[in-house]
């Protein structure tokens, strides 16, 4: 019984997790391409990127947190069988990505302020300030895009959303041939290429889906096209989720913002060696992401059927799920790292140090995975502020003050920021799965309860 309630579980999760776990990493995919363009046309290009993206990063994830409302009521409503209450919830989430992609653009404006405000030195935040300009012009149709991808997921639909990203990248390759080295007439433009090449994509992907939720043919059983009914307070959930889900994922974002920083003051050699190791644990971790998402989904599904041990079940079968994947790429990076960083630089000196990083990335990998997966399975059951009180003691109370005693007085460098990673992942993994087992407990304990009476 327990087998085979087991695989019917991860053969779910797998069905609804593959296309996700693909959409998601296309996203990397993306950025792993910018990487390897711009590292390969200058070293110094790439810590331009790199620094630029310090402000940029915890700037869009909390963006991206605050319309999560999108997935995890969508899914609630689809599991509750409240069909139409579905478009309701994309159709709120629409100006509300816009406005908030605004605020983001108007703050990366002052992209040179926000390098100098970060401790960088004249020469770098000049260099730059451009980039964070740019890439801020590329937040509002992202968000856009991700919150009509949220829409589909939560209804069960995540394949659309694969087959845009694989569209989106290859229109960024493309561009970032153009564009990085200079070809067609374009003179060569480094970095800034690479941040132009991001946020043309993202124009086209936000209209682009957008269009294709307004268009798909069973838009009348979702009320796609419906004005939602209410005003401020009947999307008072959604937003709530998304404050805290925003705030969840910005601390987060922020720490690992400052750990990027740090790298900065380490030097150019450290902070490319940091941009190259997190973009390949970034990229690894959209698989985590995705089987989140996917948890989220399954979890809120359950719990909008008001089911709690399928809700239990759905959760922790996406930690172990999660859990064996991170583990099996985690071996490959201890046994190849050479390989891999030889994909990001040609640069001896720069090799030297990235290596023994991106092997310790491989305890990261697990530890970080399954702390993401629990949080989106929190999420899925509408947990709120008690998972971002979690995440801000791990990664703001734990992780920056203890990388930065490695980093600097501990000598450590480089590698000081990322056991500072690891241990502030782990930290947040036991405290998030500890909740998570605490409401599971106590909602099958009243359901037995109520049984018995």
């Amino acid at each position: 019984m327990f087998f085979s309630r087991l695989k019917t579980h991860v053969f779910d999760l797998a069905r609804l997790a593959t296309p996700v776990v693909a959409a998601r990493s296309g996203v990397m995919v993306m950025a792993l391409v910018d990487t390897v363009m711009v590292g390969r046309y200058s070293a110094r290009e790439l810590a331009y990127l790199g620094i630029g993206l310090a402000p940029v990063i915890p700037l869009l994830l909390t963006m991206l947190g605050l319309v999560m409302g999108t997935l995890v009521l969508t899914a609630s409503a689809f599991g509750g069988g409240r069909y139409q209450d579905c478009g309701a919830v994309w159709r709120r989430s629409l100006p509300y990505a816009l406005c908030l992609g605004a605020v983001a653009a108007v703050i990366c404006l002052f992209g040179e302020m926000l390098m100098r405000l970060l401790g960088q030195n004249p020469d770098l935040s000049k260099a730059a300030g451009p980039i964070v300009t740019v890439l801020g012009l590329g937040i509002a149709p992202q968000l856009l895009f991700v919150t009509s991808t949220f829409f589909l997921e939560g209804i069960r639909r995540p394949v659309p959303g694969m087959i845009a990203m694989l569209a989106a990248n290859i229109l960024n390759a493309a561009l970032n041939w153009i564009l990085v080295y200079g070809h067609w007439g374009v003179p060569p433009l480094g970095a800034m290429g690479s941040a132009w090449a991001t946020t043309l994509v993202r124009w086209a992907l936000g209209i682009g889906f957008a269009a294709y939720v307004w268009l798909m043919a069973d838009h009348a059983r979702f009320g796609v096209r419906l004005k939602p009914l209410g005003g401020w307070r009947s999307w008072a959930q959604q937003r709530r989720l998304g404050l805290a889900t925003g705030a969840s994922i910005g601390i987060e974002a922020t720490a690992f913002a400052a750990m990027n920083v740090f790298a900065g003051w380490l030097g150019p050699y450290p902070l490319a060696a940091y941009t190259i190791a997190i973009n390949m644990l970034a990229m690894m971790y959209m698989v985590a992401i995705g089987i989140g998402s996917a948890t989220a989904v399954r979890v809120g599904i359950a719990h909008g059927r008001g089911d709690a041990r399928e809700t239990s079940w759905a959760g922790w079968t996406g930690l172990g799920v999660c859990t064996v994947a991170m583990t099996a790429m985690g071996v490959l990076i201890a046994v190849f790292p050479d390989a891999i960083v030889s994909a990001y630089t040609i640069d001896p000196a720069l090799s030297a140090v990235t290596i023994p990083v991106v092997a310790l990335c491989a305890w990261v990998l697990v530890a970080d995975g399954g702390q993401g997966v629990m949080a989106n399975a929190l999420r899925g059951r509408g947990e709120t502020w008690v998972a971002t009180g979690l995440h801000a003691v791990s990664y703001i109370v734990i992780m920056m003050p203890l990388a930065w005693l490695l980093a600097f007085p501990g000598g450590r460098g480089v590698l000081g920021l990322y056991e500072g990673i690891l241990i502030a992942s782990v930290v947040s993994l036991v405290f998030l799965a500890g909740r998570f087992y605490w409401l599971g407990w106590r909602d099958c304990t009243y359901l037995l309860i109520e049984k018995n009476r």
